[in-house]
């Protein structure tokens, strides 16, 4: 059913920064050579903006590869970790969305996403299935699996705490939010750019917390937004949104700094994979500076 061991950890490895831990991903392969039984793998997208970008195209190939190995698929949209906000890199509080424009920014990301994933392959799960019925009781629960002390290492907590920047409580619960979706999916793996280190760790911690053998983690390259500046990023206005009109598109990949061009067209060809067709003009001048 499952490829090779060498060939699924090759293909698994590739164009990632960082796996915790090889030795586990081992056992995870070898029992699912075992028992038949695919991994699930995790990734979640909190839909803030309406548009999926360029950046999350490189978890969501990852996990196109996971399918071609035979795996399941499993999409957390959320729904209420958007209502939060992920504080990763951010030096100030997000500004608070409603459910319901969270919901309106949600509609296009099935769609967006099955541009690259196979539809048949794929679990689509909104978190807000599980948060919305948790008790308060519950939620203490979750609140005493981790300690402030270990929240407050995280560099952007720490920063913004010496900086004496105000830290607003709900921001502390979004990494166990995170954590909690691998317990209610039961991940086997998490995929996530660099810097959700922090969130993918914790969801390790919240997992053995709940009597649940904790998660590999994946990261990815983290990619820079056409500013050429800062990560491409929604709420930056930086990114080039996968479903964009491609005289847009074409505008924005032709705005990306020259020092950057090479490391962004790696990661272009997903944008003409599968069903959806990129704009010519663009992998036309791409393939003249590769």
């Amino acid at each position: 059913m499952f490829p090779p061991l060498a060939e699924q950890l090759s293909m698994i490895k590739k164009g990632t920064e960082e796996l915790i831990s090889e030795e586990e991903l081992v056992l995870k392969l070898e029992r699912c050579a075992h028992t038949g039984q695919p991994l699930r793998v995790k990734q979640g997208f909190d839909p803030t903006a309406p548009d999926i970008h360029l950046g999350h195209t490189v978890g969501i190939r990852k996990l196109r590869d996971f399918q071609e190995l035979g795996h399941q698929i499993v999409l957390i949209i959320g729904d209420y970790t958007a209502m939060v906000g992920d504080p990763s890199e951010k030096n100030e509080t997000r500004p608070r969305l409603t459910h319901q424009q969270v919901l309106e920014n949600a509609r296009t990301y099935e769609e967006q996403f099955f541009k690259i994933l196979d539809r048949n392959k794929t679990e689509v799960q909104y978190n807000g299935s599980w948060f919305s019925r948790m008790t308060f009781v519950e939620i203490m629960n979750l609140a005493a699996k981790f300690t402030v002390a270990r929240i407050l290492e995280r560099d952007d907590f720490t920063k913004r705490f010496k900086a004496e920047k105000p830290i607003s409580l709900h921001e502390l619960f979004y990494p166990l939010m995170q954590g909690y979706d691998s317990v209610a999916i039961r991940a086997d793996i998490e995929l996530g750019a660099t810097e959700q280190k922090f969130n993918l760790l914790t969801a390790r911690q919240v997992q053995k917390e709940y009597g649940i053998e904790p998660q590999v983690i994946l990261t990815l390259p983290v990619l820079e937004g056409v500013d050429g500046l800062q990560r491409m990023s929604k709420s930056l206005g930086n990114y080039i949104g996968i479903d964009e009109a491609p005289d847009q598109m074409y505008g924005k990949i032709m705005s990306i700094p020259d020092n950057l061009i090479l490391k962004t067209s790696r990661w272009l060809p997903v944008i003409r994979c599968r069903n959806w067709i990129g704009f010519p003009q663009t992998w036309q001048i791409l393939r003249q500076t590769q």
